[in-house]
């Protein structure tokens, strides 16, 4: 009996030391897997990173713009410092080399040079200023006008960076600018949208010019005026356009019967017809500045006309109104024979 029990000692004894001797052999194990799976985790993690870095690289190569003429926004953070209107808010970016310059033409001659980087470094030795081009915009009326362009570098597409500018005053001045939806000039389906919106936009003059002509009962008639037959003057303002456009004041007025005609002298030699009511007017001179003779349906009021200017790259129609003021009429003088 007591073998027997001694036996079942010495067993459990046996079990018991194998127990604690495999123990850390276990713990080692599960330690040594665990830190295996972490370093694989790592490694999928850094390999991850690595790829989508080298995709980046890769976007960024595609997104580079082959060398060529571009069509593209300039935007500043000025209200004094931006493209001409006449070029609706965009130059001419040019790409060689992988280097890129955009030509933009300013709103007038008061900043005489530009600097890439801030204002404290443009004012250091040796600073290289950009110098002005002498640029000639065309308004949408016809209307030409000389004002300063400059050729930027640009260091990145739609990323903002510091043009500092000095103007007549003297005194630089910081601001950032940004240069955005490059366009190839040679970009077929943009000059198809281009002209989309030319038409849409020529519809929508239509319609305000439908709307304008929808007044009636405004002003006066040449009834009302009680003008016998003969040659006078009178006083006519101009409104619509670029505002840049005139017209001489006063303008000869001449009457005959039930109707009278304005003899009307553009500030331009661009204009090749008028339209008043429907009908076309072609101009009644050969040199100088367009002139026509129209029709006046209305005193001292807003009478609607078209005019054609060919100063653009195409012809471009331009809705005007002008108003005679009855109060300043009168005779004509009378040239000696």
């Amino acid at each position: 009996m007591k073998k027997r029990s001694f036996t079942l000692l010495m067993s459990a004894l046996t079990i018991s030391a194998t127990l604690i001797g495999t123990s850390p052999v276990l713990a080692n194990t599960d330690t040594d897997t665990a830190t295996e799976e972490t370093s694989d985790k790592e490694k999928t993690d850094t390999k991850d990173a690595e790829d989508a870095d080298s995709k980046d690289k890769d976007s960024s190569k595609d997104d580079a713009l082959e060398d060529g003429t571009y069509t593209a926004e300039f935007d500043t953070d000025s209200g004094m410092f931006h493209v001409n209107e006449a070029n609706d808010g965009k130059g001419t970016l040019t790409v060689k080399d992988g280097k890129m310059t955009i030509h933009v033409s300013l709103a007038s001659k008061k900043i005489v040079n530009l600097f890439v980087g801030k204002a404290e470094d443009a004012q250091k030795d040796g600073a290289e200023v950009l110098e002005p081009t002498t640029d000639t915009v065309t308004y949408s009326d016809g209307m030409s006008e000389e004002v300063y362009g400059f050729d930027i570098p640009v260091p990145a597409i739609d990323e903002e960076f510091d043009v500092a500018l000095i103007g007549t005053k003297g005194k630089w001045y910081d601001h950032k600018v940004s240069v955005k939806n490059p366009v190839k000039s040679d970009d077929t389906d943009a000059k198809k949208d281009d002209k989309e919106n030319k038409a849409a936009d020529s519809k929508a003059d239509d319609t305000d010019k439908d709307a304008k002509d929808s007044k009636t009962g405004e002003g006066k008639t040449l009834a009302d005026l009680n003008l016998e037959d003969g040659d006078y003057t009178m006083d006519v303002t101009l409104t619509g356009g670029s505002g840049r456009a005139t017209i001489d004041s006063p303008a000869a007025i001449k009457v005959e019967g039930d109707k009278a005609t304005a003899t009307i002298v553009w500030s331009s030699p661009n204009y090749d017809y008028m339209l008043v009511d429907g009908e076309k007017y072609e101009p009644v001179n050969k040199e100088g500045n367009s002139t026509f003779e129209i029709p006046v349906s209305v005193f001292d009021a807003e009478m609607d006309v078209t005019a054609d200017t060919v100063a653009m790259s195409e012809p471009h129609e331009i809705d005007y109104t002008l108003n005679f003021d009855s109060t300043t009429v009168k005779e004509a003088e009378k040239t000696a024979k």
